[in-house]
């Protein structure tokens, strides 16, 4: 089966370096960034910020700290994905208001409070088990995100090569409410895609009856 989605998952690479003459247009940016605020995140609490970088000098200074990778430089758009801390503690507020979105009655709020911070606890107990819970939920934005570029021929490339503290230390971050989780730069590629090698479905997929 071959649609547009296939299309978009073909084009897809980690584009290794940006044509520094393109700028991605405003309506196409948010595009990609609405992808990444519509994607699901566990107990709907978006646990995510996206910072979104176009200032050159800021740019530059952060690149030692990603691992020199010519990509956080020549990009259009450099996205740093935060991921939250504070905001997803019951005693933050956030996370009943962001409960109370839903129609339920004071009661069944209350409750679905006691019901996450109890189902919680353990990932709740300390700022590094909670980075560990939002920072995997980020990247389904992420994904979303690169996937969405792509569809309208953009290119990106996941960064996990960064010194996460330095990176923080940077963007005058308190990590006490959000800490990096994944950068990730958009823009136009300059050089031919290459060739995409993946494992055969056979190799990854197993069907259970």
């Amino acid at each position: 089966m071959n649609n547009d989605f296939t299309k978009a998952m073909d084009f897809r690479h980690a584009c290794k370096a940006f044509d520094e003459n393109k700028t991605i247009a405003d309506e196409q940016l948010h595009y990609i960034l609405e992808a990444g605020s519509k994607s699901p995140s566990s107990f709907g609490m978006e646990g995510w910020k996206f910072l979104v970088i176009t200032n050159e000098a800021l740019k530059a200074k952060l690149r030692p700290a990603c691992w020199d990778q010519v990509q956080i430089t020549s990009c259009s758009h450099l996205v740093v994905i935060l991921t939250a801390i504070e905001n997803v503690k019951p005693s933050s507020g956030e996370v009943e208001k962001r409960l109370a979105r839903r129609p339920l009655s004071k009661e069944q709020l209350s409750g679905y409070v006691d019901l996450y911070s109890k189902h919680l606890s353990e990932t709740l107990s300390s700022d590094e088990n909670i980075y560990h819970w939002t920072a995997k939920q980020s990247y389904i934005a992420l994904a979303n995100m690169m996937t969405a570029a792509a569809f309208i021929g953009v290119d990106s490339c996941p960064i996990e090569g960064f010194e996460k503290e330095k990176v923080e230390e940077i963007l005058e971050l308190d990590t006490s409410k959000w800490q990096v989780s994944v950068l990730v730069p958009f823009g136009y590629r300059i050089n031919e895609q290459s060739e995409q090698l993946r494992l055969g479905l056979d190799d990854v997929v197993e069907f259970i009856d």
